[in-house]
């Protein structure tokens, strides 16, 4: 079976004005010469690019979807914030939250977005492909239910869950959020019920600041499906698998979902400007092996990922090519083409056992 690629052209016109890094140009804030947002179109388009160059396109299923009915973001969503949101995308954009600028259209641009996750889980659970890759943008796992943040304006893999569950296509869903940013948005819309495990791996008081503490695990009926793993700033490869071995895999046999769903940031890669992390394209390729695995054991191999954060143009291209390739056996390659100097960058042996130790203790805390 083939692995489904799911992206569209219109999704790379989403726009929201000037900006350098996160801060609005203007003042003293010099505009620069690509003034635009971090969450741009290029590091997804490139990433696209360079599967057309290599070939691996040709061997994925490759395909667009349809945008999300206002009822399927009505159940994540409320109806006035969809309204408010539509109303402010026909009359030109604006900003409904923090940090989340749309351009006229983006409300169509959203709906979109969220519609290729959508289509990319339901057609894994119906048996149409192995597993599948959604390359959605805005991305959603900032968003709210009505109040979208981070670069996010819809809560894309909630949608899908939720379309899935009405479907009747799943009952027991997995959310591994390695996006190098916690995961609030999808961590709130699920924190009450037990049916959605929510993992978010993210950079200790990075973004949002004030959330993604080790010690928020769920409530009610939720209490002990969700897991937050903090990592302090300058973690690499060896601490983000050993953090897959001892938290993310024991996790997921416990719970034993009918699928697993990663919400795929490259954003903890080494070179992004909005982290410090020391992740490669290699730490990419192996953790998506580890889920595969995972999802091999436990689910029939069921597997959806959906494009998150990631703002290196450079480097997010080779990061996202090694999961694709992965995801599809593919032997097609492209090269790292600075592995030598990333290797060369990762924590000495001291920092390794501390990282280590942290992770055993982040266990012991989260798995009992």
């Amino acid at each position: 079976m083939t692995t489904g690629f799911y992206w569209d052209e219109k999704t790379f016109w989403h726009g929201g004005g000037h900006y350098a890094l996160t801060l609005p140009v203007g003042g003293l804030v010099q505009p620069l010469v690509s003034g635009g947002l971090p969450e741009a179109p290029e590091t997804k388009r490139r990433l696209k690019n360079l599967m057309d160059v290599t070939g691996l396109s040709a061997e994925l299923a490759m395909k667009s979807a349809r945008p999300c009915t206002d009822e399927e973001l009505a159940r994540v969503h409320p109806r006035d914030f969809l309204s408010r949101f539509k109303e402010m995308s026909d009359s030109g954009g604006g900003e409904l939250g923090l940090r989340t600028p749309f351009l006229r259209g983006g409300f169509e641009i959203a709906a979109l977005s969220a519609g290729l996750t959508r289509a990319a889980l339901s057609d894994v659970l119906t048996g149409k492909h192995a597993n599948s890759y959604a390359l959605s943008r805005p991305p959603g796992h900032h968003a709210l239910p009505e109040w979208p943040n981070g670069f996010c304006l819809l809560a894309n893999i909630a949608i899908a869950i939720e379309a899935a569950i009405a479907a009747g296509e799943a009952e027991r869903f997995a959310v591994i959020d390695w996006d190098v940013h916690h995961g609030n948005g999808t961590e709130h819309i699920f924190y009450e019920r037990s049916d959605v495990l929510t993992i978010s791996i993210h950079e200790e008081r990075n973004y949002p600041v004030d959330t993604g503490h080790l010690g928020d695990k769920g409530k009610g009926a939720g209490a002990g499906y969700n897991m937050n793993i903090p990592l302090p700033a300058g973690a690499g490869h060896v601490s983000y698998l050993e953090t897959m071995d001892k938290i993310v895999l024991p996790a997921l046999e416990r719970f034993k979902p009918d699928v697993i769903i990663v919400a795929c940031g490259y954003d903890a890669g080494i070179f992004d400007p909005l982290a410090h992390q020391l992740c490669t394209a290699e730490t990419f390729r192996q953790m998506t092996r580890q889920v595969m695995r995972a999802a091999d054991r436990l689910c029939g191999g069921k597997l959806m990922m959906a494009h998150e954060g990631g703002y290196s143009e450079v480097y997010v291209p080779f990061c996202g090519h090694a999961v694709l390739q992965e995801m599809s056996g593919s032997a097609i390659t492209a090269e790292d083409p600075v592995a030598g100097i990333v290797a060369a960058r990762q924590p000495g042996p001291r920092m390794e056992r501390y990282f280590s130790e942290m992770i055993d203790e982040f266990a012991a805390e989260l798995l009992g």
